[in-house]
């Protein structure tokens, strides 16, 4: 069984500002990740992965930006979802915003 707890100091820097712990077991991976450097005056680029991704938003407002769909203004208790292979991006509009992500299948790339 693996635990993070968020009390605990084991985050990890993903760039300036941005912070992730990943738990990942055979088939799921789970990632809460803070972005700590907010409000953002751009979204981040465009980007696609062949995993499904579900994202909870914990904390914070965020706009999503989704191939084919309208712009969704996102609060703390939403929830989206991304199928494989769409491009999608989103911005920060609080200071402080708690995405959790999960993932299928896991992402090599962030392990």
């Amino acid at each position: 069984m693996a635990v993070k707890k968020y009390s605990e100091d084991n985050w990890e820097e993903v760039r300036n500002g941005v912070f992730r712990k990943i738990v990942t077991l055979k088939e799921i991976m789970t990632v809460m990740i803070e972005f700590r450097n907010g409000p953002w005056s751009e979204a981040e680029p465009f980007h696609s992965h062949p995993h499904e991704q579900t994202c909870y938003i914990a904390k914070g407002e965020i706009i999503l930006y989704c191939e084919g769909e309208p712009d969704q203004q996102l609060v703390e208790g939403d929830l989206f979802y991304i199928a494989s292979g769409i491009k999608h991006t989103i911005k920060v509009l609080s200071p402080m915003a708690r995405l959790v992500d999960s993932f299928s299948p896991i992402r090599e790339d962030f392990t």
